[in-house]
């Protein structure tokens, strides 16, 4: 009787084991696909910021030469500013 009540507990354990594995199997593969899908979603959403700062660097730049050349024509022309 002890015996089988062994065996019947052994098998219940160790279908616990495979079981407990198995979910945690199943939970790593999910953290994994998640944490891929952050990436990929930070790297979107990077992209588009770095473009929109390129181009306000740019409007900045440009504002900047266009005060430059009105001061050098301002000098030209014998204006003091």
């Amino acid at each position: 009787m002890i015996s089988m009540n062994l065996a019947v507990a052994a098998c219940a354990l160790i279908a616990v084991i495979v079981l407990a594995t198995a979910v945690l199997h199943g939970w790593q593969g999910w953290l994994a696909l998640k944490r891929h899908e952050l990436d990929q979603h930070s790297t979107r959403s990077r992209e588009p910021e770095a473009q929109v700062s390129r181009e306000v660097a740019a409007r900045i730049e440009l504002a900047d030469l266009r005060e430059r050349v009105r001061k050098l024509e301002a000098i030209a022309s014998g204006v003091d500013l």
